[in-house]
């Protein structure tokens, strides 16, 4: 309503500095997407030339290894805090 304060978190806000279940959330999401992806990818693959199965475990492994990539790149390690040498 017109007379309402601003809400206290907004995603739009850049000043906000996510917290950490923030940040695992994004994380866990990179990781199940890059496996669904690229294991979704391998399966389709795997149907085409009937590999048993080879190719869509090969494609999960390698969404595992760029959603860790995205992970680091984007997220990257906290700065570090006072009393850390």
């Amino acid at each position: 309503m017109a007379g309402d304060p601003p809400s206290q978190h907004s995603d739009k806000d850049p000043d906000v500095t996510p917290t950490g279940a923030d940040l695992g959330w994004t994380a866990l999401s990179y990781l199940i997407g890059g496996m669904a992806v690229w294991g979704f990818i391998g399966w389709l693959v795997d149907r085409a030339v009937h590999t048993g199965g080879v190719i869509t475990g090969i494609g999960v492994v390698i969404g595992c290894a760029g959603g860790i990539y995205l992970v680091i790149k984007r997220i990257g390690a906290p700065p570090p805090g006072p009393g850390s040498s």
